[in-house]
């Protein structure tokens, strides 16, 4: 039976899901359906807990503007400048959105890709322009971004005995959005056995965690991760401690009741509170040692469960070896918050040895090797590359390694080297540049981060490498695979080209610490 109730070609196609219908939009020949639910909404007796069944509805649910986000503090303001918003918070959150090039296809169906947007898993959204799927599905791919929980509704842990279940419900909400793809997108023209996930920062990281959970089996063939691996999860203990620290903000006892009775606002205002104490406050005996070094009180949590052990760990032990990986990073990550943030410059020697130190790196080496990489650079310019490493590179680097060395599928990395010309050009290949070249983007209110003329002929490499390997696993356009020892990578730039081991003196600074 067709699920296409109207024609393909009518202006506004309606489908039918395992839930119910859904009527959608087309636009410049690209079928669109926006804030589709996923899961059931998060509140009332489901709040705190991992995601339930979208109960059915009858009739036909517009699916033509997009839907909540999951409740979040406001971006930082440095993100809000470069990151545009297109919904608020609300109760429905847990919903996603596609872009399709026909419905009802025959045969086996378009490639997949699913998109996690990053969130630091604090923030984040899937209704943002640079997360306009449109030109992915003009070039034959069916387009999914999805929302997710974050903060202590997506990872909130109190213990075992609390009754709260697993922390990681973030996780869990990604795998209930990937689940509920595998049994409806072949009614939007997509092909089940051929998904891609793929992700930025907090998104690529949850794909790195997912690359290693159980769970996550049979969901995906593929993923890419941007800027983003497999190493952030905290221990329960730490998690615990976090937890403690939110009910004590809010006055009520460590109980997934107690905090659920909460009112969202007030939750929203009391992980604010959170975030600053932890800033000014970075003690680990308070903190747990892993969120006082990060500065992130959100991460997921090691519970033995959804991850029963360290992600890296579990990669580099063969788990996900016969998933294609497409992964890199920006050459400046870490400068987006460090030139937008107005602390560059304020960077004192003092303060780049604390953080060395605080990495359990060796500090004269370190400095010295930093040093020699980057010839005249500021103390603040070398915190930057410094934290780059440490949160992106450095990551990125142990997972190809742990892929590639299995051999089984084919592992790809990549380094984004264009620099913006805003802010002076002090940006350089920051945090979240490459997006609007990965979904080729340019010009979808993205002024304010790539300038006014961004050269469209990366982006059409990019996005062309990124629609090839959804497809095939191959990327194209001559990108050797990376393998050991010669670390083959495309540095996109002005003029891409292969390098080889690009961080070789970094990763011999970082050996046996991350």
């Amino acid at each position: 039976m067709n699920p296409v109730i109207e024609h393909p070609l009518a202006k506004n196609p309606v489908v039918k899901t395992r839930s119910g219908a859904v009527r959608g939009s087309v636009a410049d020949g690209v079928h669109v359906f926006k804030g589709i639910p996923y899961a059931a909404p998060p509140v009332g007796a489901n709040r705190l807990r991992p995601p339930q069944p979208v109960v059915s509805w009858q009739g036909v649910r517009d699916a033509l503007a997009f839907g909540p986000k999951p409740p979040q503090p406001s971006y930082p303001p440095e993100v809000s400048a470069v990151l545009p918003e297109l919904a608020s918070p609300g109760e429905d959150c847990l919903n996603l959105n596609i872009w399709s090039p026909d419905l009802g296809s025959t045969g086996h169906g378009h490639p997949v890709m699913v998109w996690l947007p990053g969130s630091a898993f604090q923030y984040g959204t899937a209704a943002t322009t640079y997360y306009d799927g449109s030109r992915f599905a003009r070039d034959g791919i069916v387009c999914v971004t999805i929302n997710y929980r974050v903060g202590p509704e997506g990872f909130l842990y109190l213990g075992e005995g609390d009754g709260a279940g697993n922390a990681n419900r973030a996780l869990l909400d990604q795998i209930a959005a990937l689940q509920w793809v595998q049994e409806n997108i072949a009614a939007f023209g997509g092909d089940p056995d051929n998904v891609t996930v793929f992700g930025e920062s907090g998104g690529a990281m949850s794909i790195g965690i997912l690359l290693s959970m159980p769970r996550a089996k049979g969901l995906f063939r593929r993923a890419i991760c941007q800027s983003g691996a497999a190493h952030p999860v905290i221990s329960a203990a730490t998690a615990r401690r976090v937890g403690n620290v939110l009910a004590e903000k809010l006055g009520v006892a460590p109980t997934r009741e107690a905090i659920a009775a909460v009112p969202l606002e007030r939750e929203v205002e009391a992980q604010i509170a959170l975030s600053l104490d932890l800033f000014t406050r970075p003690d680990p005996e308070r903190w747990g040692p892993e969120v006082a070094i990060s500065q992130t009180p959100w991460q997921p949590v090691l519970d033995g469960d959804v991850i029963p052990a360290r992600p890296i760990d579990r990669i580099t032990a063969g788990d996900s070896a016969d998933i294609d990986i497409l992964l890199g990073t920006n050459s400046d990550e870490w400068r987006l918050f460090l030139v937008l943030g107005d602390i560059i410059d304020q960077v004192t020697d003092e303060a780049l040895a604390g953080a060395v130190a605080a990495y359990g790196l060796p500090v004269e080496a370190t400095v010295s090797g930093y040093r020699a990489a980057h010839p005249g650079a500021s103390a603040g310019d070398l915190l930057a590359a410094l934290q780059s490493d440490w949160w992106c590179r450095v990551p990125a680097l142990r997972l190809a390694d742990a892929h590639a060395e299995h051999n089984r599928a084919a592992t790809y990395m990549y380094d984004f080297a264009w620099p913006s010309p805003q802010f002076n050009g002090r940006l350089g290949a920051c945090h979240v540049l490459e997006i609007p070249f990965v979904f080729d983007t340019l010009g979808y209110g993205t002024e304010t981060l790539l300038g006014t003329d961004p050269p469209q002929r990366l982006a059409d490499t990019m996005h062309a490498a990124w629609v090839a390997f959804a497809t095939t696993g191959d990327p194209g356009s001559q990108w050797p695979k990376y393998e050991l020892p010669r670390r083959a990578t495309m540095r996109f730039d002005a003029t891409p080209a292969i390098v080889d081991d690009p961080l070789s003196a970094e990763r011999a600074l970082w050996e046996s610490v991350r």
